[in-house]
């Protein structure tokens, strides 16, 4: 077994504790990777919180960046050495896996939420004699070593430095489903108008991604003036200030009294949501990405405004492909098409708690975990 500090969680609601834990040995189908850095996601938080079970103790991350060490067995696609994103895990072998939808594999959840386990059950952790949560998205990789499925695990570049490393680790979550809401979901045709509720990174994503669509009109909606400064940055045509506008008065104006084609819903608020679906024209589409922090969270739509061609749709993951789509978006980031960097914000180990209550108070985009 290895040894390895991580930030673990003792109970829900708890906070990130450093403590030294110990890895299992690689099975076959695992891989070793030395964490060079991991993303900070606000599905941690709610896991964290409690809205979604999870084995504690335990450790959470689940946008790790790395180095191979070792791999398992039966492990074809990364050697050590090699370069990696870590994403979220999946059976593979599923209706939905086969048919390239691995975000909506039907193992997803207990793979990867609330299991804090192996599929079969064993831990791949532990501290002395105590089993902890771990495998969290298939990687937990709120550690200095994190032991991952081969299935979260996305080869990128050789030449890629660790300080790349350490701006692309939102990549594997975060911004994969921002992006990905857009181009594999909506897929909004030229001419049409988009509006994001929430620019933290998901929705900064969904910006980016709509952006690249001709003649669109993109509003990005937020409490904070400064994330609408970054949403323009990230292609926002429009910006609404929710703490001092009307949002449905301006989307009003904005569409002519038309409505919205396209809403992306990112702040995991009740009422944001519903405001969104309300703002939907003829035909139009809201998507689903926030996660309440509150478990059972419900909507009340009404069924007569939905009966014009409203549609709601859930979005797990962008719908995406991370094999396919993270080397995509490093390139993009490379290129300097995609400006991550100016998001990202580096936080040590020990300072995760700091990072954690940067995140909740907005004064973070996207802190990142440096290991």
């Amino acid at each position: 077994m290895t040894e390895t500090r991580a930030a673990v969680i003792e109970s829900t609601g708890a906070p990130f504790t450093i403590d030294t834990i110990t890895l299992d040995e690689p099975r076959a189908d695992e891989v070793v990777v030395r964490i060079v850095a991991a993303g900070l996601c606000h599905t941690d938080l709610v896991v964290q919180g409690g809205a979604i079970p999870f084995k504690f103790p335990g450790v959470l991350g689940h946008e790790g960046a790395g180095v191979v060490e070792r791999v398992g067995s039966g492990v074809t696609k990364v050697k050590p050495g090699d370069k990696v994103l870590l994403s979220f895990t999946s059976c593979g072998r599923c209706v939905k896996c086969r048919a390239g939808h691995p975000a909506y594999c039907l193992e997803f959840v207990p793979r990867n939420l609330i299991c804090g386990t192996r599929p079969d059950g064993s831990a791949p952790l532990h501290r002395g004699d105590e089993e902890i949560g771990g495998s969290f998205f298939g990687q937990s990789s709120f550690a200095e070593l994190a032991l991952v499925t081969e299935r979260s695990v996305v080869k990128v570049a050789d030449d890629l430095s660790d300080e790349d490393l350490s701006v692309i680790a939102p990549l594997g979550c975060g911004v994969q489903t921002g992006i990905g809401a857009i181009w594999n979901i909506l897929k909004p045709e030229p001419g049409s108008t988009i509006a994001v509720f929430g620019n933290g990174a998901v929705g900064l994503s969904a910006i980016y991604a709509a952006s690249q669509t001709p003649d669109a009109t993109i509003v990005a909606i937020d409490l904070v003036a400064e994330r609408l400064d970054t949403a323009r940055e990230f292609g926002a045509t429009h910006t609404i200030n929710a703490s001092i506008q009307d949002v449905a008065d301006e989307l009003g104006a904005l569409t002519g009294g038309l409505g919205l084609d396209y809403a992306v819903e990112t702040t995991g608020v009740p009422a944001v949501l519903k405001t969104a679906v309300l703002a939907l024209g003829v035909d139009g589409t809201c998507g689903v990405i926030g996660a309440p922090s509150v478990a059972g969270a419900e909507v009340s739509l009404g069924v007569q405004d939905m009966l014009v061609g409203k549609k709601v749709i859930g979005i797990t993951e962008g719908d995406s492909e991370p094999e396919t789509l993270l080397p995509v978006l490093v390139e993009l980031y490379r290129s300097g098409s995609f400006p991550l960097r100016s998001i990202v914000a580096h936080y040590k180990l020990d300072e995760i708690n700091a990072a954690t209550d940067d995140m909740h108070h907005g004064k973070t985009i996207k802190p990142v975990i440096r290991l």
